[in-house]
């Protein structure tokens, strides 16, 4: 920040000593970089890069230490081993839940000729009454024994999500790019400590450059989003042109890279353009930006 300030201050001072046509303001390229972070800390095992390296999308950037995530991945792994073998047609629960359907089938039949005997006057009513008891057994087994199976069905799901889970968070110990681009700084380095969510490094894909500038009020009507500027900086090549992104609906006074005391008191209103050839622009470079 402290670097693009002074970069910003200087071409301000420059300019106001030099006579520069109405429609041409001052501006500075601005990079919007790729943080790259672990979601889980841990010791950086490996980096793969070194700062003005080129990386393609996809590309391993750097590794952390995955063995205590491998312990939990084995954890889950064999937990979720066990909850299939539980709810497999050839498990425990299963045969359980068949004996119990069988039990109940024959608790069932044996009522049913029960009542006929009866009703031909060859069986008790005890025996009537110990039939009904033992098929209302039955079905309190077998609705236990299904409800058991249930269970570890949904133990099940519970499990493979654990695992699911831990092998996620044992692949996001790998760093990759998330786009093609060059990596502009690298914060930490092997064998350091990262915690969860802190940056490692910064990627910043040739997308990712913008010209920033500050247009006063009375020039807002020349300017639209979509529209095209032209844009110059010191050992630029000729013909740079920008589109322009967002332009500010709330003024400012005095914006970071304008101090001249001609442009102090006026209103003004950031604007944002991406770069036709963004490789031609570097971050904090200053640039005239003229309206075409």
């Amino acid at each position: 920040m402290t670097r693009i300030f002074f970069i910003g201050a200087a071409a301000a001072l420059l300019a106001a000593c030099s006579p520069q046509a109405d429609d041409t303001l001052q501006g500075y390229g601005e990079a919007v970089y790729l943080t790259i972070a672990p979601q889980d800390g841990g010791v950086i095992a490996s980096m793969n890069v070194i700062e003005g390296a080129q990386v393609q999308a996809g590309e391993v950037l750097a590794t952390l230490d995955g063995a205590r995530a491998g312990f939990q991945r084995d954890a889950a792994l064999a937990a979720a081993v066990r909850a299939r073998a539980n709810v497999a047609e050839t498990g425990a629960l299963a045969e359980g839940v068949r004996q119990a359907e069988a039990s109940r089938d024959l608790a069932a039949r044996t009522l049913a000729r029960t009542e006929d005997l009866v009703k031909r006057g060859n069986a008790s009513k005890a025996q009537l009454d110990a039939d009904r008891a033992a098929l209302a057994s039955a079905d309190a087994a077998l609705a236990a024994a299904r409800a058991q199976r249930d269970a570890a069905v949904r133990q099940l799901g519970g499990a493979e999500a654990n695992l699911n889970l831990a092998e996620r968070q044992l692949a996001d110990l790998t760093l990759k790019a998330p786009a093609a681009g060059t990596i502009e700084r690298i914060y930490r380095r092997a064998g350091e400590v990262t915690p969860a969510g802190a940056p490692v490094m910064a990627l910043l894909p040739p997308g990712n450059m913008k010209v920033r500038f500050f247009a006063p009020e009375g020039l807002l009507g020349k300017l639209s989003v979509g529209g095209v500027v032209k844009i110059a900086c010191d050992g630029c090549r000729d013909g740079l042109t920008a589109r322009i992104s967002y332009i500010a609906h709330e003024p400012e006074f005095t914006p970071p890279v304008i101090y001249s005391l001609e442009e102090r008191a006026k209103l003004v209103f950031l604007v944002e353009a991406i770069p036709s050839d963004p490789a031609a622009i570097r971050p904090g470079l200053p640039v005239d930006v003229t309206l075409k």
